[in-house]
């Protein structure tokens, strides 16, 4: 879930005809792009599902990712297409259904962007039902384990906080500033020791596909890392609280348990989650509307910590 609110893309439309040619030459001489059409989401990222049929006849379904967000290479330069190739070679051998990369132009020198080309996996966005949700919670938590479990995850880049912490002020729409002064504090101490494993960075619903109920794939690899498994369980879980409140978040957190068959989660992954949506910036701030829920979230973070928040 994106609560912030940031510059529109920098493109608009059909990937330019270029672009299309260097998808056709990738799938072999004959090679034709039947259908383009944009998916929803991404802010560095402008995202299009293409339909290509081979000289054979063959049809292929596949997603171009272009690099196409305002300023990317100046404020997300560590999440570059470079990390995210290296990550799919990585996913390769996972047993969660993920993207497989069929061509790339890491440096745009063929495209209008730099631009991924890669497989497109079954599903759409999830939307379940309210009595479906232990479910849906049951099935996020499970797909995390072979994630976390893959080999080689020393080879991608460690993890590092997105707010470096040094600007250190609440959101504009702060109903309640001195809880994010309290979670700011905390995390500004030291991090609990963590061992390291390969991890999504970015994990949360919309980065999900499902189908009939059941998962289908984890897309959006570009932010993976080398760091604790709490980061993947704590940025779940505060987009969980926001969407479908902080029950469903407890009961994410508890499904994990479950799947792992036993895990100790410190609150503090929690907070460095939430802080991280700061600091804000001219044209991306925090969504005013889910300002007061995600204090509501903190506060009960800092409870558990014992630590003052009035």
């Amino acid at each position: 879930m994106d609560l912030v609110s940031h510059p529109k893309p920098i493109v608009s439309g059909d990937p330019p005809a270029t672009t299309l040619r260097w998808v056709e030459k990738c799938l072999g001489t004959g090679s034709t792009v039947k259908l383009v059409r944009p998916l929803a989401g991404g802010v560095s990222h402008v995202n299009h599902a293409l339909l290509v049929e081979s000289r054979s006849g063959s049809a292929h379904r596949l997603v171009l990712r272009r690099w196409a967000g305002p300023c990317w290479s100046i404020n997300d330069l560590e999440f570059s297409p470079e990390r995210e190739i290296a990550a799919l070679a990585l996913l390769a051998g996972c047993r969660l259904p993920t993207p497989s990369l069929v061509a790339a132009d890491p440096s745009g020198a063929y495209c209008d962007f730099p631009t991924l080309l890669i497989t497109r996996l079954t599903g759409h966005p999830p939307r379940p039902a309210p009595g479906d949700l232990p479910e849906y919670l049951i099935q996020l938590a499970a797909a995390l384990l072979s994630v976390h479990a893959l080999e080689g995850g020393a080879t991608m880049p460690p993890y590092t906080p997105y707010n470096r912490l040094e600007v250190r002020l609440p959101p504009r729409h702060a109903m309640r500033p001195r809880l994010w002064e309290r979670a700011i504090e905390v995390v500004a101490g030291p991090s609990p020791e963590a061992a390291p494993h390969f991890i999504h960075r970015d994990y949360h619903p919309d980065n999900t596909l499902w189908s009939y109920g059941r998962l289908t794939g984890v897309v959006d690899w570009d932010k993976a890392s080398y760091g604790p498994i709490a980061v993947d369980i704590a940025h779940m879980r505060w987009n969980l609280a926001i969407r479908y409140g902080v029950t469903a978040a407890d009961r994410f957190l508890a499904a994990f348990d479950q799947v792992a068959g036993g895990y100790q989660h410190d609150p503090y992954w929690d907070l460095r989650c939430v802080v991280d949506l700061l600091p804000e910036s001219a044209g991306a701030e925090l969504d005013e509307a889910h300002v007061q829920l995600l204090e509501n979230y903190l506060e009960g973070l800092l409870a558990q910590l014992g630590s003052p928040a009035r």
